[in-house]
């Protein structure tokens, strides 16, 4: 085994690693690979990680800030692409991985997909909301046009205006409307006519195109800035078949440029003929109205009466009513005088000194009949404390002893002598008596026959 592992050639990891990164990238330099997305992730950096997948493999992919600019849309997990790279060995980790320089989805043109993305997270934001959108002008005195000076846009639009109303002020702000730096242009166009311009309105113009054509007015900052104008904006981008992001963010859409001409410019004859119509309207009304105010009047006049008649009258309803008046306020100042002496008589029965009195006396009353009361019950009580003290005395067991009677106990247990029985020639015996007690010793014992056993003398 020494012997074979010295002919043959032993690698590093590291070494390994290179000779396969060589391998992979020489043989599989421009590839193309259809996959599903996975594992997205789009970090600061700018930089687009993924994994590729379909029902049986996997592989991991990178795009870099550079390449990721570029494309129109924004991947996400799910969506079926087809990509082009190159392999390459991420040796640290000893992984293989396609860095990715180009990618469009599936089914659908990157470009579409992107306006729809673009749109849904717009309206999400409320750029859209119809409640924003600023009226028109009726007859707008100054128009800032931003477009190509030289596109056939502009040549439509001026045409329109000069024959239905030559006299407004046209004001061209010149800009790109295709192309990487158009978007940028228009936005700054946006600020200046705001900011230096006195515009009634602002038409964001350009002809027809393909969809990459009009890709500038598919901007989110375009759409931002329209919707920042203080100054109400249309848009007339492309054909009438075609819809932009600025369309839908202008406060009004015009299908075409002679279109929004159309839009903003009434024809000057036939404001002229409308005007002429008001006025003779206007004065056909005031003549029928003047009539029928002097037909009022003339009929007032014959009904109107000698104003001294009426004034006679007047002053007769205000006698009439002043003594009405005197009436009803002596009538009301009588029973106020009333209602106040029985008030008045109510308060003096009521008086808080008559309360008191009253008072004073059911106090006295009350105040004497509890004194009766205890004094009685003291008597009761102490009456029946003497005879509860007579029994106890009665009962007591010193009154039996002064009566001759006296105590005997064994000593030394105290036991109570009830008969001759209970002692033994030679006990000690105490004898308690009404006044001391005494002590004995038992020299003899008798029993009496005509004495019940066990019963005290």
């Amino acid at each position: 085994m020494q012997s074979d592992s010295q002919t043959q050639k032993v690698y590093s990891v590291s070494t390994l690693t290179i000779e396969i990164q060589k391998s992979l990238e020489a043989r599989f330099d421009f590839i193309w690979v259809e996959g599903e997305i996975s594992n997205f992730s789009a970090p600061a950096s700018g930089h687009y990680y993924m994994v590729l997948k379909d029902s049986k493999a996997q592989i991991k992919a990178v795009m870099f800030r550079v390449q990721a600019r570029l494309i129109r849309f924004r991947p996400e997990n799910g969506m079926h692409v087809l990509v082009q790279g190159r392999l390459s060995v991420y040796a640290p980790r000893g992984e293989y991985q396609i860095i990715l320089d180009y990618m469009e989805p599936m089914g659908v043109g990157a470009l579409a997909l992107a306006f729809e993305q673009l749109k849904k997270k717009l309206t999400a934001q409320g750029v859209f909301d119809q409640a924003k959108k600023r009226p028109l002008p009726f007859l707008p005195q100054k128009v800032a046009v931003i477009t190509s000076p030289t596109g056939a846009a502009i040549r439509d639009f001026l045409k329109v205006v000069r024959r239905r109303f030559a006299n407004i002020e046209i004001i061209i702000v010149p800009v790109r409307v295709q192309g990487d730096e158009a978007c940028n242009d228009m936005v700054m166009a946006l600020e200046v006519v705001n900011r230096e311009l006195e515009a009634d309105v602002i038409v964001l113009t350009r002809g027809g195109g393909s969809l990459e054509d009009l890709w500038a007015f598919n901007q989110e900052k375009l759409a931002l800035a329209i919707r920042r104008s203080a100054i109400p904006v249309v848009s007339a981008v492309g054909h009438e078949i075609d819809w932009t992001i600025s369309d839908l963010a202008a406060d009004l859409r015009a299908p075409t440029p002679s279109a929004a001409a159309e839009i903003l410019v009434k024809e000057k004859e036939v404001l002229i003929e409308r005007l002429s119509e008001l006025n003779a309207r206007l004065i056909s009304g005031m003549h029928l109205r003047m009539n029928t105010h002097f037909s009022d009047l003339e009929g007032m006049v014959s009904r109107l009466k000698d104003p001294k008649r009426r004034i006679a009258d007047t002053w007769m309803a205000v006698d009439d009513i002043h003594l009405r008046l005197i009436s009803i306020i002596q009538r009301i100042v009588r029973d106020g005088y009333v209602r106040a002496d029985a008030l008045r008589q109510t308060l003096i029965a009521y008086s808080p000194a008559n309360v008191i009195a009253v008072m004073g006396q059911r106090l006295s009353f009350v105040q004497a009949s509890l004194v009766r009361g205890i004094s009685g019950r003291q008597q009761a009580m102490k009456s029946a404390v003497l005879a509860l003290e007579k029994r106890l005395s009665d009962l007591s067991p010193f009154s039996i002893l002064r009566r001759g009677y006296s105590i005997t106990r064994r000593l030394p247990e105290m036991q109570v002598v009830r008969a001759v029985k209970d002692v033994e020639v030679g006990d000690q015996v105490q004898v308690l008596l009404a006044e001391g007690e005494i002590r004995c010793s038992v020299e003899e014992k008798y029993e009496h026959p005509d004495t019940e056993p066990d019963k005290p003398r």
